[in-house]
């Protein structure tokens, strides 16, 4: 009978670093534009360029920081960024207490903040392999998204409630104070000693990366798929709201409780992930998220001929269960197949595969806006049909196993 492996104390402490990390950013995320329109007063239109300042770090920097994490050392460079992290949230705190935060300001150290979370979510995967074993790789990667899944799916509800019951300061401050918590715990983090690396021009490095993934015959259907996958979730996403209310009939607090339907499914899906990832064959394991994505497509599209918002409801725990999987065996397969000096630019360009949600946001707003919902919703389904095709399709569903590991040998060869 299988059991749960037992993680070194080491990775343990990256894990708990993880959590408070992950807390840290969404109870700050979920501050920052209640604090906007609450206490600054700003206007719809104007918690765009918030939001805005919020997700640009991953397309800017997601590169440069998997080149300083090749370079330098990992678990440095994640205490560097979360350190600042936390002073840019105590400055948000110093300013609400002297009355002189206002939204260029919230915004710039916002962006400040979210600049910490794109280097801590490059480097941390590519410090793993060099904390547990190749056969702990899956189990680790199940805790990191754990932990990540519980700062999703409870973290802008302990935000929200925190600027409710205390105000915005105490919800900044316990933000930046779990920040320092995740300083403490890299610190006390050993990290193996790595080769120094020749120094080259940073283009030089960032072609190295993207060669690798976009002519490996495994990671280049993965990145494929993970970016055709970004399009049809935010596509859905956008319209989700109204034609919920106008279609399903919810109120406010049903649309809360369908979505809230996906973090449950996530978190379900990284606790069982590592007796799964057990029981089934590694490349079974690939495959199964994005088919589960497609599923969930069509029980979205079916709530137009049913107007159930129990399939509703059904289409985003699948999305929850069905991606995380995902998730941690397409990082185990990156982890196992990548050469230790490359993993933290493989890590980024992966990273940047997020550039395909603001890619279906647009179309969710030129094709309801020039047609309707509904017809979002059945493009969408062809959206996750064209990426479970592409996973189905490619050689990393027919491996039995996970990878062996390689060495800084192969990307030498590349």
């Amino acid at each position: 009978m299988s059991t749960t492996p037992r993680l070194p104390d080491t990775f343990n402490r990256l894990a708990w670093s993880n959590l408070a990390a992950q807390s840290a950013e969404q109870i700050a995320l979920a501050a920052a534009p209640i604090v906007a329109v609450l206490t600054l007063g700003v206007a719809e239109g104007q918690t765009g360029l918030l939001q805005t300042a919020l997700t640009l770090p991953f397309v800017l920097f997601a590169i440069p920081a998997g080149v300083l994490a090749d370079r330098i050392s990992r678990r440095w460079l994640m205490a560097g960024a979360e350190a600042l992290r936390a002073a840019a949230l105590a400055a948000i705190v110093l300013l609400l207490a002297l009355g002189a935060l206002n939204l260029p300001l919230l915004a710039l150290l916002g962006f400040a903040a979210v600049c910490g979370t794109v280097v801590y979510s490059v480097a941390a995967p590519a410090l793993v392999p060099s904390l547990v074993s190749s056969d702990l790789l899956s189990a680790a990667n199940a805790r990191i998204e754990l932990a990540r899944t519980i700062a999703f799916a409870s973290g802008p509800a302990l935000g929200g409630a925190l600027v409710g019951w205390w105000g915005a300061s105490p919800a900044f401050g316990f933000a930046a104070a779990l920040s320092a918590v995740a300083v403490v715990l890299l610190s006390g983090i050993y990290e193996p000693t790595r080769a120094p690396t020749p120094r080259r021009h940073p283009f030089q490095d960032i072609r190295e990366g993207a060669a690798f993934v976009f002519h490996h015959p495994l990671l280049r259907p993965v990145f494929i798929t993970q970016f055709i996958f970004n399009t049809g979730w935010f596509l859905q996403i956008a319209v989700f709201v109204p034609y919920a209310v106008r279609h399903l009939g919810l109120t406010a607090a049903g649309v809360g409780t369908v979505l809230t339907m996906y973090g449950v499914g996530m978190v379900i899906g990284a606790l069982v992930a590592t007796r799964v990832m057990q029981r089934v064959a590694f490349g079974t394991v690939v495959g199964l998220g994005p088919v589960t994505g497609f599923v969930a497509a069509l029980v979205m599209a079916l709530t137009v001929l049913v107007p159930s918002p129990w399939l509703a409801a059904l289409s985003f725990f699948l999305l929850g269960v069905g991606p995380i999987l995902w998730v941690i065996s397409t990082t185990t397969l990156r982890q196992s197949v990548t050469p230790p000096r490359l993993l933290g630019r493989v890590s980024a360009i992966n990273i940047m595969s997020y550039g395909a949600r603001p890619l279906g946001s647009a179309l969710g707003a030129i094709v309801g806006g020039l047609w309707s919902a509904e017809a979002c919703l059945y493009l969408a389904a062809a959206v996750f049909g064209a990426q479970a095709l592409v996973i189905l399709l490619s050689p990393a569903v027919a491996l039995d196993r996970q990878p062996d590991m390689v060495g800084d040998e192969v990307a030498a060869r590349c």
